[in-house]
This record gives structure tokens, sequence and C-alpha cells, in this order.
């Protein structure tokens, strides 16, 4: 029979060996891609992408789960890369690899540095629920400023006359930036609502009508969103003023968990 100890030790090894793993296949990806076949290429971003899934599940449901502002972070950009997989697909000619394997590579370290808070008890089922939601606006965002970087470049090959090198229409690119907006705000409010609505439920008696960092950081990035889409519907914000707009909103969501959690575990040790 196998003790509690021996299957503890098995699921460190089994999270390190997948983080490692995926580590590696980002990085032979992120500095050797330009020499990669096609076929060769997309079998190791599956194979990365794969592993940093395993790794962020032996996190999350490991005994007990932990959480934290690296965990968040990785858990984005494995969503951010999962956008990309299907976006290749419908555009092959998508040039943006290199750079989201290198930030899948620095997010999976990153996480094995600081594997985050272990949650012995959650105060409610719904928790992670509420968690997801908030996850899922961070990758459709994150998104959105991969999709919004990337026009910024394409919009400045095109004035200086030169070959745009993103690979996809300025049009289409700008499109698609919008509808991850569009979807994150979805998401993002529906986060909100959750945790001002069922806040005692969520993490405890007390806690409903609390204004932390956290709180008022994610406020302030919705009003932001808010602000854009209205702008880009009623004042046709376009190009690099809505994107300053997107990178401003991005930010203060990025400061809200993120943010609050990097202070409390990494400058002041706090859990």
């Amino acid at each position: 029979m196998v003790s509690l100890p021996s299957i503890l030790t098995l699921s460190a090894w089994w999270g390190l060996a997948t983080a490692i793993g995926a580590a590696l296949a980002y990085a032979i990806l992120a500095l050797a891609t330009a020499r990669l076949s096609e076929t060769t290429t997309r079998g190791v971003l599956l194979l990365a992408w794969l592993l940093h899934a395993l790794a962020l599940a032996e996190g999350l449901l490991g005994e007990p789960p932990r959480f934290g502002f690296a965990p968040a972070l990785s858990m984005t950009v494995w969503l951010v890369l999962s956008v990309y997989a299907v976006e290749s697909r419908l555009f092959p000619q998508l040039k943006a690899r290199w750079t989201l394997a290198g930030l899948g590579s620095a997010a999976v370290l990153l996480a094995l540095v600081f594997p985050g808070t272990s949650y012995h008890v959650i105060a409610s089922p719904w928790l992670p629920l509420h968690w997801a939601l908030g996850i899922a606006s961070y990758g459709l965002f994150a998104a959105a400023v991969v999709h919004g970087w990337l026009m910024n470049r394409s919009e400045r090959s095109i004035r200086s006359a030169t070959q745009p090198d993103t690979g996809v229409p300025l049009l289409t690119l700008e499109r698609l930036t919008f509808r991850f907006v569009q979807a994150g705000f979805v998401l993002l409010t529906a986060t909100l609502l959750v945790g001002w609505l069922f806040a005692e439920t969520l993490y405890g008696p007390g806690l409903a009508g609390q204004w932390n960092h956290k709180t008022i950081f994610s406020v302030l990035a919705w009003i932001t969103f808010a602000g854009l889409l209205i702008g880009r519907a009623r004042l046709g914000w376009r190009g690099r003023q809505a994107v300053r707009v997107l990178y401003l909103g991005s930010g203060l969501l990025l400061l809200g968990y993120v943010g609050s959690r990097f202070v409390l575990e990494v400058i002041l040790k706090r859990v």
C-alpha cells in the first residue's frame, strides 16, 4: 500500500517534471522556430501546451491545491497559447510563435519558482468557478493585448511603406482584438458580479462589500474597458489610441489579483 508521503512526493516530482518539460519545449520553439519544419513546430507546440496544462493541473488539483500570482500568469499565458493554436489554423500566416513560446517558457519557470499559496480549506465550492471566470477574462484580455501589439506593428509597417510582418491584414487584427475585448469584458463583468453578490459565500462571513486593492483595481479596469468599448462604438476609436486604452485597462486588471498577490507573496512574505 502506497503511503500518503509517497503520493505527495510523486505528485511533487510529476509537477516538477511536467513544468521543466514544458519550459524546455517552449524554449526550443522560441529559439529554433525558423529552422523547424511546420509539422515539427506544431508537434513541439502541442507537446509544450500539453505539458504546461499538466503542470497547471498538478498545482490546482494537488493536495493541497495551490494558487497565486505566478500560477495565474502561467494559466493566462496558457490560455493565450490555446487561442493562438486555434487561430494559427484559421490564419496560417499569423507570425507570433517565437514571442508566445518565449512567454510560455518564462511563465512556466516563474510558476515553478513561486508556486503560490496552499489552500487547505476553500470557503465555498463555488470559489474555483469564481477563479475560473477571472482567469478566463485575464486570458481573453491578454489575447487582446497580443493582437493589439501585432496591430500596432502592422500599422507602423504600413506607415513606413514596408511589408507588414504580422502576416495578417490590419483590419482582421483589429476585428480580432475587439472581439477578445468584448468577450473578456463579459467574463470580467460576470466575475465582479459573482464576487459582489456572493462575497460571504465565497470568502467567508464579514467580507461582503469589502473594498481592497484587488477589488479597486478590478473595478477601475472594468470602467476602462467599458470606456474603450463605448469609445469605439460612439466615437470611432481605432488604431493606436484604442490600443493605449487597452494597455491601460489590462495593466489595471493585472494589478488587481496578480499585483496584490505578488506584494503579499514576494515582498511582504505573507500567504
